[in-house]
This record gives structure tokens, C-alpha cells and sequence, in this order.
């Protein structure tokens, strides 16, 4: 059974839309976009996602991101591993409105995703990542579709915007992983825990 990974950048404030520039997600009246840039050259995030590609067999991605996606890194030769990753390994997209797709390797999910990628999953091979595709996760996440989350913290609040865990989400999380840079950059890498659970300081066994 193959994983499901998440790679989400984030702010502090748990913020997700439009990391990369203004025009990536503007929806709602976002004027906020392209606050990552600014860290794009700290060592740990190039480690960081050189380390994630270098894992990948295939990307499930939203349509937004499909679409970001689709229009830089077919330009970007295949001497960039992220490029030659993304560019040639099969890309399964989340959507109900796009029709086609003109980017070779790509196949549409355009009923069930769920069930689509319940059934990705069951296949052999190196595991499947989602990369941004905000709305997407949070549909997986409700089904507890999603194995390992690479969350890259970023020094930032922007106060609003898009963000991953949204009302009606809740897990129990185990850390498997931290790091942090003196620039502010913090990865966390987190594993379903199973069920919630809940106590109270009232109650005398938990003192």
C-alpha cells in the first residue's frame, strides 16, 4: 500500500493561500499573496523539499495547484530534479471542472476523490504526494487518507487568508520530526495518532 503525503507551507497563523506571489490565489480579496519568497533561499527549505521530491512516485494535487504548476515547470529543463520529478511521474488532479489536461502524465479525478484515491493508495509503489492543494487535503484529511504532514512553518502572520486545519478538522497528531533554523523557519513532520482525547484538571487522576 503506497503512503499519502502532504507538504503544506504555512504561516505561523496557519495561513496557506497563495505562498509563492499575489497572483497564485487572490480569491476572497487576498492581497497578501508571495510571503515565502523571502525565505526561498534558507539551506533547510531547499533539504527539505529536495528530500521530499527524491521519496515521490506520483503527485495528487488540486486544481489550482495543477494549474500553478502546469504553467512554470514544464518550462524548467530536466537538469532540476524537482523538474524532471514533476514533469515526467504521473500527476492525478482533483477536479470537476477541468475537462483536459495538455500537461502530459496527468489523469483527471473528476467523480469521487476519495474513492479514487483510496484506490491509488492500494496500488504498489513509491508514495503519493500532494503539494499545496489546500482544499484537496482537507477533503482527504476527513477521511483519514493522509499518512505522513510535512508542514514548513514560516515566520509570518498575516492575520488572514486560507488555512489548512479549517472548522469541522480534528486529529490527534504524533511529532515525529522538528527542525529549525535561526531564520525562523521551523519543519515539522507529523503522523496521525489515532482518535482525540480529552480530560479535565478538575478531574483528581490527571494531577
Amino acid at each position: 500500500m503506497r503512503k499519502l503525503t502532504l507538504t503544506q507551507f504555512m504561516t505561523l497563523d496557519g495561513v496557506v493561500q497563495s505562498p509563492g506571489g499575489p497572483d497564485e490565489d487572490p480569491s476572497g480579496g487576498f492581497a497578501k499573496g508571495g510571503w515565502l519568497p523571502p525565505f526561498a533561499d534558507n539551506p533547510l527549505f531547499g533539504e527539505v523539499m529536495g528530500n521530499r521530491f527524491a521519496k515521490v512516485g506520483g503527485f495528487v494535487l488540486g486544481r489550482k495547484t495543477y494549474e500553478i504548476f502546469a504553467a512554470w515547470w514544464p518550462n524548467v529543463g530536466d537538469e532540476d530534479p524537482t523538474a524532471a520529478k514533476l514533469n515526467h511521474l504521473p500527476r492525478y488532479v482533483a477536479s470537476t471542472t477541468l475537462g483536459s489536461a495538455d500537461w502530459d502524465h496527468t489523469t483527471i479525478l473528476g467523480g469521487d476523490v476519495v474513492e479514487a484515491v483510496t484506490k491509488l493508495k492500494g496500488e504498489d509503489g513509491d508514495e503519493l504526494q500532494i503539494h499545496g492543494s489546500g482544499r484537496l487535503a482537507q477533503t482527504l484529511m476527513r477521511h483519514d487518507l493522509i499518512d505522513v504532514y510535512e508542514l514548513l512553518v514560516f515566520p509570518v502572520v498575516l492575520g488572514e487568508g486560507k488555512r489548512l486545519f479549517e472548522t469541522g478538522i480534528d486529529h490527534s497528531m504524533r511529532l515525529t520530526d522538528s527542525r529549525a533554523t535561526d531564520s525562523g523557519l521551523v519543519v515539522l513532520t507529523y503522523e496521525p495518532a489515532g482518535e482525540l482525547t480529552f480530560g479535565s484538571f478538575d478531574d483528581p487522576r490527571s494531577s
